[in-house]
């Protein structure tokens, strides 16, 4: 059968698709391409075609700028081209005020889709229990416009019907249907309608479930419509379980798609010549929950995922080149923007930071006392990478106060860094971590210290992800050649309280005393 796609309509919440569906054969796998697709932290993503372009959106949780864009010509290579917004809220729990955080909380997953020439996003917020819509006729030079209302709807899907309604689904097992206003302003009243009663049945049921049909995504192809769900079953993996219907109230009829591979939430994307696939994630330790795509073929109506059920270490793709410099980069802060592959930790304060003061520099000043590096403001941040990867700073310590501690971390839920501190009028380079009980009652430990005579100072860190090792070395050099390992081998974890994968962070707080400040000349990242 042809796989030329005849028709294309809407590219909305159900990608509205007429196509020839093909039976691919297991040549069409043989590639470079390798999964995963990213290997790093793009978590719930969401994804659209719109002509040669694919545009995919990921959780933010409490970085901002928020909600990422991502776009690329072959499925493969991927640049981060936009934010959403720059914050959400301005409450203690966004700004790290009065004790306050939204570690593990912030954005989830967001949903994008595109009708006639405007692009629509969307995504919620547990902290200022809302909802959100972003609107753009241009992801990569058109600006944002902005609609919110409560509640905050969790990991939900939109869909632009062909005769001007939209509809959001959302639910955790009991999934519903609801009416959204025109305006975007909120919930149609007296339209929640409830879809599927048990959205894990096709793998069990709700009995069986540790956690039951949630992250919807739904597709309208060739007249059916078809609603992605991940399900994890007690003592199983996350799996992929599709409802289809001809009506978008249903009755639904459900059928597991993937299991046993521990990749799901997601849902389809085709190419231009008419091939199908899905994209998920999978759980990889410490690095995150990261992208795999799966080839799909079309059987009776259901879309078949997978090369004879697994996921396949290569795609009929190009070959996925480094994530440099498209989703993490390094930086001479020679420019006068932060650059799009950097989100800063919770809210920042903008009289704090700068690239302007001293050119070629950022600066990074104290505003006030902290106690614990995870309430610092300021820390900005950009993903680690798998299997592994190094980051490091050439950083100007001259004008820091005493108490004061700056440099490179390594941000998560369980985190170590290595940054100089000063302690009177001496530097001191010393390696910090928050062992796992300890760090839930707010504590960190100075694991190794060691002073120096130097204003300029060069501070690395290198992750091991390969087969879940998750581990971290620390090192310093005061003339960017001769590198000393300080304070051991850090393990790294992936936990709830933080719910993402290990950041490098560079920061500068205060411990004694605010008003100083540290320059950093560089970062440098590298496989």
């Amino acid at each position: 059968m042809n796989s030329k796609i005849l028709s294309i309509g809407l590219l909305t919440a159900g990608l509205v698709i007429n196509s020839c569906q093909n039976q691919q054969t297991p040549s069409i796998y043989e590639s470079g391409c390798t999964n995963p697709v990213i290997w790093a932290d793009v978590p719930d993503l969401s994804m659209i075609r719109n002509g040669e372009y694919y545009y995919m959106t990921s959780t933010t949780m409490h970085l901002n700028p928020g909600v990422p864009v991502m776009r690329s010509k072959d499925l493969a290579n991927w640049e981060i081209v936009s934010y959403c917004y720059d914050t959400l809220g301005t409450m203690n729990e966004t700004t790290l005020e009065n004790g306050k955080n939204t570690y593990g909380r912030g954005s989830w997953a967001s949903c994008i889709r595109k009708v006639g020439k405007k692009f629509f996003v969307s995504t919620f917020d547990q902290v200022t229990n809302k909802t959100y819509f972003f609107l753009t006729d241009s992801i990569e030079t058109g600006k944002w416009e902005r609609h919110e209302f409560s509640p905050s709807l969790h990991d939900h899907t939109v869909f632009f019907e062909d005769d001007g309604h939209v509809y959001m689904i959302n639910g955790n097992g009991r999934l519903s249907i609801k009416e959204i206003k025109p305006d975007f302003s909120g919930v149609k009243p007296e339209s929640e309608k409830v879809l599927i009663e048990d959205g894990g049945l096709p793998a069990g049921g709700k009995e069986k479930m540790m956690l039951n049909a949630e992250g919807s995504q739904i597709f309208k192809i060739n007249g059916k419509y078809y609603l992605f769900n991940i399900v994890w079953p007690q003592g199983g993996m996350r799996t992929v379980v599709c409802h289809r219907a001809d009506n978008i109230f249903g009755p639904y009829e459900g059928k597991v798609l993937l299991k046993d591979q521990g990749v799901a939430q997601g849902g389809l994307v085709d190419t231009p010549d008419g091939r199908w696939f899905a994209y998920l994630f999978g759980d990889r330790g410490a690095v995150g929950r990261i992208p795999y795509l799966v080839p799909v073929e079309w059987k009776d109506g259901w879309p078949i995922l997978g090369v004879n059920g697994k996921v396949p270490d290569t795609l009929a793709l190009p070959v996925n080149k480094s994530l440099i410099p498209g989703i993490v980069d390094s930086d001479d802060f020679n420019t006068d923007k932060i650059k799009l592959v950097w989100q800063w930790n919770h809210n920042p304060v903008n009289e704090l930071w700068s690239l302007s003061e001293r050119q070629g520099f950022l600066r990074l000043k104290t505003g006030r006392i902290d106690s614990i590096f995870t309430q610092s403001r300021n820390m900005l941040t950009q993903r680690t990478f798998g299997p592994k990867c190094f980051g490091s700073v050439c950083l100007d310590v001259t004008n820091l106060k005493d108490g004061d501690v700056a440099g490179l971390a390594l941000l998560a839920g369980q985190f170590g860094y290595i940054g100089v501190k000063k302690d009177g009028d001496k530097n001191f380079i010393t390696v910090v971590d928050n062992q796992p009980v300890d760090s839930l009652k707010g504590v960190q430990h100075e694991v190794e210290s060691t002073a120096v005579d130097a204003n300029t100072i060069y501070l690395k860190a290198d992750c091991y992800f390969k087969d879940r090792a998750d581990t971290a070395n620390f090192f310093y050099s005061v003339d960017g050649i001769e590198w000393k390992q300080l304070g051991g081998k850090l393990q790294m974890v992936y936990r709830l309280d933080h719910f993402m994968g290990q950041r490098f962070a560079l920061f500068n707080y205060s411990t004694k005393e605010e008003g100083g400040y540290a320059d950093f000349d560089w970062f440098k990242i590298s496989e």
